[in-house]
């Protein structure tokens, strides 16, 4: 055998040799490894509801703005709420003088003779102002909700976030606890990555991870939990609340994919994050 010939051969060898462990080391990566394209941005998402009806007399938050904790999102009509904060005032005004009225006349009848007044007539006197104190209270309160609804006309940011999903128009007629828009909470941003249950084994709470973005940029941050349910399709609960356990089963199954969140440590600069994006999540082992 010549030189050239046994070169030939330890070349071939050689490369038949690397083959195999770049396939197995292949293998071992996209089998074993805790990686999965299917990631998912998430955030949370406020919804805002006025909790007073009325018209939007100011609306100064465009779409996909900015909002800090405290901004004014929209102004519903103070008019009726302010009427409303007046009539209260009037009203405690007029159970306090009744209550100063009874409690006088009460404490008059007690200091009278029992010749003079009965007995009973003093106990009646007691129990009028006791009613009238109520009156009173019960006036107050009415006030405080007067002037909370006069108050909750002013609808403001309760997060710091992206106002998105704009659904009011000024001069448009809020109803209470009906959605007109929603907050993107920006302190919320958190990775959702679909791990096939076969490299669950290799994810541990804590461990490092990758975010690589679809759309460019690579995010920095740890696996914070993993999910402990997920639904189960093959057997739902039937009427009578037992397994109802599929007669049909598949000769290929597919592993299932269970979430695992990932708290984000870093964002490079200049990278939008937007809930509902893309993403290849790498769990560092």
């Amino acid at each position: 055998m010549t030189i050239r010939k046994i070169f030939g051969f330890l070349a071939t060898a050689v490369i038949f040799v690397v083959a195999i462990l770049i396939g197995h080391k292949l293998w071992v990566y996209y089998m074993d490894e805790p990686w999965t394209r299917d990631g998912r941005v998430r955030a949370e998402i406020v919804n805002i509801a006025p909790d007073v009806s009325g018209y939007v007399v100011e609306l100064p938050v465009k779409d996909n703005q900015f909002v800090k904790k405290g901004d004014l999102l929209m102004l519903i009509d103070p008019a009726h709420y302010q009427i409303a904060v007046e009539q209260a005032q009037a009203a405690v005004a007029a159970r306090k003088a009744e209550l100063q009225m009874r409690l006088d006349d009460a404490k008059r009848r007690a200091d009278m003779d029992s010749l003079v007044v009965s007995k009973e007539s003093r106990e009646n006197a007691s129990h009028t102002a006791s009613s009238a104190e109520a009156q009173y209270q019960q006036a107050i309160a009415a006030l405080d909700a007067a002037k909370l609804n006069l108050e909750r006309t002013r609808v403001v940011a309760p997060v710091d976030g992206y106002v998105t999903n704009l659904n009011v128009f000024k001069g448009d007629y809020a109803t209470t606890a009906s959605p007109k828009l929603a907050i993107v909470d920006s302190h919320s941003f958190w990775v959702y990555g679909y791990f096939e249950e076969t490299k669950l084994q290799r994810v541990k709470i804590g461990a490092k991870a990758e975010m690589r973005m679809m759309g460019g940029g690579v995010l920095k941050g740890h696996v914070e939990s993993i999910s402990r349910g997920i639904y189960d399709r093959d057997n739902p609960a039937s009427r009578d609340l037992v397994a109802d356990v599929n007669p049909t089963f598949n000769w290929v199954r597919l592993a299932q994919r269970v979430p695992v969140r990932i708290h984000i440590d870093e964002v490079p600069d200049g990278l939008v994050l937007s809930a509902g994006t893309t993403c290849t999540v790498v769990v560092k082992p």
